[in-house]
């Protein structure tokens, strides 16, 4: 596979659902932060929009979120977060497991995807993730492995106060197993919100004067025994 050619092709894939506005219906609104759904065009699931605003600019934002070293200190939805294999640094292969959500009804899933960061004019980045193959990390009977259809971040300068952030997250994620529909769709939007609280957690942490961080970053790079 050229990994960095399917990269490429998923952040327009990304560009291209920033840019459509029509046909999203609204589904949950809290803490000035929305999501929104429509049928996802790649599998017999939802494409979720998800919007919100950061407290920082977007590049400290876009190298926060890309990192792979910092995921896993605030992202509480996630187990293990490793990067697998560099292909250059803007694109890397990682390895992640989420935690069980939903009261344990979704048990944790494995992925392994396809990570790259596009600048674009506008001071807009785009970091795009897709599920690919990728040698000596087949399924395991420890984990479901789920399959990321191209998903993203868009991040941008608020316009009406360049040092904020607009993030909008695009999500369709296939969790497979023998999942219920009405499951993942009660769940997701109120996970996709954490998330986005998650992050504003995470930046405001790594702000603070180094003596009051209690975050601490594990290796990025951990190779399968």
């Amino acid at each position: 596979m050229d990994y960095k050619a399917t990269a490429q092709q998923t952040a327009q894939e990304v560009l291209a659902y920033s840019q459509d506005t029509s046909g999203w219906k609204l589904v949950k609104s809290t803490k000035k932060i929305t999501v929104s759904t429509k049928a996802s065009k790649r599998f017999l699931g939802n494409l979720y929009r998800v919007e919100g605003i950061i407290p920082e600019s977007t590049a400290k934002l876009s190298d926060f979120l890309f990192q792979p070293g910092k995921r896993i200190t605030w992202d509480k939805s996630l187990k293990a977060y490793n990067m697998i294999h560099k292909i250059d640094s803007d694109t890397f292969i990682c390895h992640t497991i989420t935690q069980s959500f939903a009261m344990g009804s979704i048990s944790p899933r494995d992925f392994i995807d396809l990570m790259h960061i596009k600048h674009f004019e506008g001071n807009m980045d785009i970091i795009s993730c897709k599920s690919v193959d990728f040698p000596g990390y087949s399924p395991t009977s420890d984990y479901i492995r789920g399959y990321n259809h191209p998903c993203g971040y868009v991040c941008s300068p608020l316009k009406e106060n360049p040092a904020y952030s607009k993030l909008v997250l695009f999500v369709q994620t296939e969790m497979r197993g023998k999942l219920l529909p009405s499951i993942i769709e009660k769940t997701m939007p109120s996970n996709l919100i954490n998330f986005v609280l998650n992050a504003k957690d995470g930046i405001k942490i790594l702000k603070a004067p180094s003596g009051c961080r209690r975050l601490t970053s594990p290796s990025s790079f951990q190779k399968k025994k």
